[in-house]
Parts: structure tokens; C-alpha cells; sequence
């Protein structure tokens, strides 16, 4: 826990030494820094590195269709169809998670959900962990979208998802959650 109510994963001890550890800047959103680390040939080099609270992106699929959300990303100024997805709360596990946005995103309640996969992401700079839930058994509800959301859904015939995913503009946590379904033969 960041002290921000969202959850964040905890580090293992590290196999290289870190001699020092820095945050260089703090926003709602996100943390920066960087750790100093002794590389195994003895010399030093800093890696930054920017800290995001944990996430959860939800396949899910209702009468032989995957639901997606379309909606304008600002940080790369398009618009994208996309898996709902959103931030594990502090205390909450991927599958709740899954549920809660999956209501609050798209206005539908999942009587099943399954964790497909977790990992970490864009490792080279992340400190950021997903998780992949896999949402069936849906019935509608309210949906309660948050101050800066601005989303509609859509429906895509599962034999299809695959394809839409990969159409630009995409992201990779829709195609990565969706072919995680497809490979477990739930697509």
C-alpha cells in the first residue's frame, strides 16, 4: 500500500545491490524515481523507473459477445475500443476488482470471474503489476462512471475480438487480455 488506497505490490529484496533509492516526483496518478544500483561488473548506474498502482483488465462475455469500452485517451490523442479496465482499491482482490469496474464501466454484474493471468508490465520502466479476469454471467445494472470517465459500450461477436483488438489505434493490455481468453479457449 502507497498510502493512496490503491494497492500496490511489494518489491522482492533485490539480487543486485541498491545503494540508494530516490523519489523524484509524486503526482496522483503515478510515482517517479530511480535506484542506484552496483551492476555485477562493480560500476554503478541509476535505473528510473515509475510507479503505478496495481490494475485489472476484464474479458468479459455475455450471449457469444465481448464486452468493450470506447473512449478518448488523451495520452496518445485517439480514440480507442478497448477491454474495461481500471485500479485494484487497497484491500481488494483481482476478481473484485474486475467486478466492480466492470459495473461501474459498462453497467453489467458478473456471476463468475477468474483470474487468467497476472504480471508485471513494461518492465524496463514500470513498476506496475495487471491482473486479467476473465467475466461471464452478466446481468445489467446502473452503471457509475467516475468524474473523468466518458465511455459507451460496445459489443463484438467473440470470433471477431481478436481481430478488433489488434485494429489501430490498440493498447496492449486489450490485446494481451484477449488473446490470454482466446488461449484458454474461452474466445
Amino acid at each position: 500500500m502507497n498510502g493512496d488506497g490503491r494497492r500496490h505490490e511489494s518489491l522482492p529484496d533485490p539480487e543486485w545491490p541498491v545503494l540508494e533509492s530516490a523519489v523524484e516526483y509524486e503526482t496522483g496518478w503515478f510515482t517517479g524515481g530511480y535506484d542506484l544500483v552496483e551492476q555485477p561488473n562493480g560500476s554503478t548506474k541509476r535505473y528510473y523507473w515509475a510507479e503505478l498502482a496495481t490494475a485489472v483488465v476484464v474479458i468479459a462475455v455475455e450471449d457469444g459477445q465481448v464486452i468493450f469500452v470506447e473512449q478518448y485517451r488523451p495520452t496518445i490523442r485517439q480514440t480507442q475500443l478497448e477491454l474495461p479496465a481500471g485500479i485494484v482499491e487497497g484491500g481488494e482482490s483481482y476478481t473484485q476488482a474486475a467486478e466492480r469496474e466492470l459495473r461501474e464501466e459498462t453497467g453489467f454484474d458478473a456471476t463468475s470471474s477468474s483470474v487468467l493471468e497476472e504480471c508485471w508490465c513494461s518492465t524496463g520502466v514500470l513498476r506496475h503489476r495487471r491482473g486479467f479476469v476473465f467475466a461471464e454471467g452478466l446481468t445489467p445494472v446502473e452503471r457509475d462512471l467516475d468524474d473523468n470517465e466518458f465511455l459507451s459500450v460496445h459489443t463484438v461477436p467473440v470470433e471477431e475480438a481478436v481481430k478488433v483488438a489488434r485494429e489501430q489505434p490498440t493498447n496492449d493490455a486489450t490485446l494481451e487480455g484477449v488473446l490470454l481468453a482466446r488461449e484458454e479457449g474461452l474466445l
